[in-house]
C-alpha cells in the first residue's frame, strides 16, 4: 500500500506561536483601547498588571515598570481609562495582552463624577466645614507660593505684589500637571507648613497654591485626595488659585480662600499700600478730630465748674475774721476760769485749820501712845520669863530618855508583827506562790488548764512547771504538776 502524504503544511508550536504574535504586533502596531479596569496587581518587580473590560469581553493588559512613572493616571479597580500601547502575544501561555505605555481618563463626563465621588466623600469627612476656614493676615511678613517656576503665573503674582504693597515672596516650585505633580504639590504644602517660626527661612505666613487655566484633565494635579487633605491640614492659611474663574478644584473646597485668578490671589494676599496710607490718613485726621472735640468739651465743663465754685478769696476773708473772733473769745474765756479757780483756792484756804494747832494735837496724842506701849511691853516679858521656866522644867533630860524608850519599844513590837505577817515569812513555813505565763498570781486550781505554763515561787527562789491531771482523774479534780 502506497503512503499516503498530506499536503496541508506542518508548524511546530514555535513557529505558529511566532506566526501568531508578528500578526497581532503587525496588523495592529500602537493602538487606543477603552475600557474599565480591573484586576489590577502590583509585583514586587515594580510591574503592573491588569485586566481591561467592556460589555462583550476582556483584554489582559500590562505596564512594565519603567513605564509606570509615565502613565499619567494610576491603574485603579472600576476607573474608565483610554490606554495607549502595543498588542503583542505571549507564545508560552497562548494568550495575547496589551503593552500600555499611558493611560487617560475615558471622557469627561467619567472623569468629573469620579472628582464628584471624591469630593462628597472628603465633605463626609468634614475637610471643607465653614467653621475649619481661617482669616488671611492682613500684611504677612513672607508669602509662600507653590506653582511652576516657568510660566507668567509666578510673574503675575510678584508684579501685583510689587504694585500692591512689596513682600518678599518665597517660592516652592512644583509641576502643575503629568505625573507625580500631586505628590510634589503635597508635599510643598506640607514642607512649608514644617518650617520652623524662628528658622533660617522665614515661615510664610499665608500660601498661595497657583497656576494657570487648562483642560479638566490638565487640573487633575489639584483633584488628588492627597492634595486636598495637606491643603485641609497646612498651618498656615492657604489660596487657592487653580485654573479660571469658571474652573473649580478640590482644592478649592479645602483652601481659606478661592480666588479666580492667581492676580486675584496676590491681591487676597496683600492689601494697596496706597490706600492703607488713605486709610491712616483719614483716621489720623479723625483721631485728631476727636481729641479736638474731647478738649472743646472738657474745657467747657471746667468753666462751668469754675462758675459754680464759691468767692475763694472772700471765703478766706471770713474765716479769717471767725478765726480772730473765736481767738479773743478764747483768752477772754481762759482768763474767767483763771479767777474762778483763784477765788475757790481762797475759800478752801479760809476754812483750813491752823497746822501749828494741828501739830500740837497730833505730839499729844502720840505721847499718850508711847505711854500706853510701854505699859503693854512690860507686861509682856514678865508673862515670858514664867512661860520659860516651865518649858525647862519639861525638857529635862531624864524625862527626855525614859519617853524615848518608850517610843523605841512600840516601834519594836509593831516591826516584829509586821514579819509575821510578811509573804516571804509565809514562804519560809513551807507554803509556795503559782503565776501563770503572763505573770500573774494564780489563787484557785479551777483556773488553770493542762500544759498550761507555770512559775512556782519558794522562799529560795523560783522554778518553773506545767499542768497536768493524773491518769484516770475526773475534770473537778485538782490538777497536777510536772
Amino acid at each position: 500500500m502506497a503512503e499516503i502524504v498530506a499536503n496541508i503544511p506542518e508548524y511546530t508550536v514555535s513557529e505558529i506561536s511566532g506566526a501568531v504574535k508578528l500578526t497581532l504586533e503587525t496588523a495592529f502596531g500602537r493602538v487606543r483601547v477603552a475600557g474599565e479596569i480591573t484586576e489590577v496587581r502590583r509585583y514586587p518587580s515594580g510591574h503592573l498588571y491588569f485586566s481591561l473590560k467592556d460589555e462583550g469581553g476582556k483584554l489582559a493588559a500590562v505596564a512594565w515598570k519603567p513605564a509606570v512613572a509615565r502613565l499619567g493616571v494610576m491603574p485603579e479597580n472600576g476607573l474608565a481609562v483610554i490606554a495607549t500601547g502595543r498588542i503583542t502575544a505571549y507564545g508560552e501561555r497562548s494568550t495575547y495582552q496589551l503593552i500600555v505605555e499611558r493611560l487617560d481618563y475615558a471622557g469627561e463626563g467619567a472623569l468629573l463624577a469620579r472628582i464628584e465621588a471624591l469630593r462628597r466623600r472628603l465633605a463626609e469627612e468634614g475637610l471643607f466645614d465653614s467653621a475649619r476656614k481661617r482669616a488671611l493676615p492682613l500684611l504677612p511678613r513672607v508669602i509662600g507660593v507653590i506653582t511652576s517656576e516657568q510660566g507668567a503665573v509666578i510673574q503675575d503674582i510678584r508684579t501685583t505684589i510689587k504694585r500692591r504693597f512689596p513682600r518678599p515672596i518665597l517660592l516652592w516650585p512644583v509641576p502643575v500637571q503629568g505625573e507625580g505633580a500631586a505628590r510634589r504639590i503635597a508635599a510643598a504644602i506640607a514642607g512649608f507648613g514644617a518650617l520652623p517660626a524662628a528658622g533660617p527661612i522665614a515661615r510664610p505666613e499665608v500660601l498661595i497654591v497657583a497656576r494657570g487655566g487648562g483642560s479638566l484633565e490638565d487640573l487633575m494635579a489639584f483633584n488628588d485626595e492627597g492634595v486636598v487633605r495637606a491643603a485641609a491640614a497646612s498651618p498656615i492659611p492657604l489660596i487657592s488659585a487653580v485654573g479660571h474663574e469658571s474652573d473649580m478644584t478640590l482644592i478649592d473646597f479645602a483652601a481659606d480662600q478661592r480666588a479666580p485668578t492667581p492676580t486675584a490671589a496676590a491681591e487676597m494676599a496683600v492689601p494697596v499700600r496706597t490706600e492703607l496710607v488713605a486709610d491712616l490718613a483719614q483716621w489720623g485726621v479723625r483721631l485728631d478730630s476727636a481729641l479736638g472735640r474731647l478738649v472743646q468739651e472738657s474745657r467747657l465743663r471746667l468753666e462751668r465748674a469754675a462758675r459754680a465754685l464759691p468767692d475763694l478769696p472772700g471765703l478766706a476773708g471770713m474765716m479769717r475774721q471767725r478765726l480772730d473772733d473765736r481767738g479773743e473769745r478764747l483768752w477772754l474765756a481762759l482768763r474767767a476760769i483763771r479767777e474762778a479757780r483763784r477765788a475757790a483756792l481762797h475759800g478752801w484756804a479760809v476754812r483750813l485749820p491752823d497746822p501749828r494747832a494741828a501739830l500740837a494735837a497730833n505730839d499729844a496724842r502720840l505721847a499718850q501712845f508711847f505711854l500706853r506701849l510701854g505699859a503693854g511691853l512690860e507686861r509682856v516679858l514678865a508673862a515670858s520669863r514664867g512661860g520659860a521656866r516651865s518649858l525647862s522644867w519639861r525638857l529635862s533630860p531624864a524625862l527626855f530618855d525614859s519617853r524615848l524608850r518608850e517610843a523605841r519599844a512600840r516601834l519594836e513590837g509593831a516591826g516584829a508583827r509586821l514579819a509575821s505577817l510578811s509573804p516571804d515569812a509565809v514562804l519560809a513555813r513551807g507554803y509556795a506562790l503559782v503565776f501563770d505565763a503572763s505573770g500573774h498570781l494564780l489563787a484557785r486550781a479551777s483556773g488553770i488548764k493542762p500544759g498550761s505554763a507555770l512559775a512556782i515561787r519558794f522562799a529560795d527562789g523560783t522554778v518553773a512547771a506545767r499542768a497536768a491531771r493524773p491518769p484516770g482523774s475526773r475534770q473537778e479534780r485538782l490538777p497536777l504538776v510536772e
